[in-house]
This record gives C-alpha cells, structure tokens and sequence, in this order.
C-alpha cells in the first residue's frame, strides 16, 4: 500500500489489472473438448426442438 498515497490510485490499478489479467488469462479449461461438443450439441437440439 506504500505504492499507492491515495485509495482512489489503488483502487485504478485493481481495476486496468483485473481487465488485462482477465483478457490474457489462458488457462485451460476443466472440461474436455469432447464434453464441450456434446453440451453444444444437446444445447443446440434444445433450442430447435
């Protein structure tokens, strides 16, 4: 918090960090390509059914 004289510039800085981490972040998701198809694929009959 040194960093930082007043709340207002922390408070900045969380914010454009958050955007850029959010944008760059790349991890992988948790659920397979395969579940992916399948869940796309039921989702889509669902919505012409």
């Amino acid at each position: 918090m040194e960093r930082f004289p007043r709340m207002r510039s922390l408070q900045e800085f969380a914010v454009l960090h958050a955007s850029v981490s959010n944008r760059f972040n790349l991890d992988r998701s948790l659920s397979s390509q395969v579940n992916f198809k399948v869940n796309r694929a039921a989702a889509f009959a669902e919505g012409f059914a």
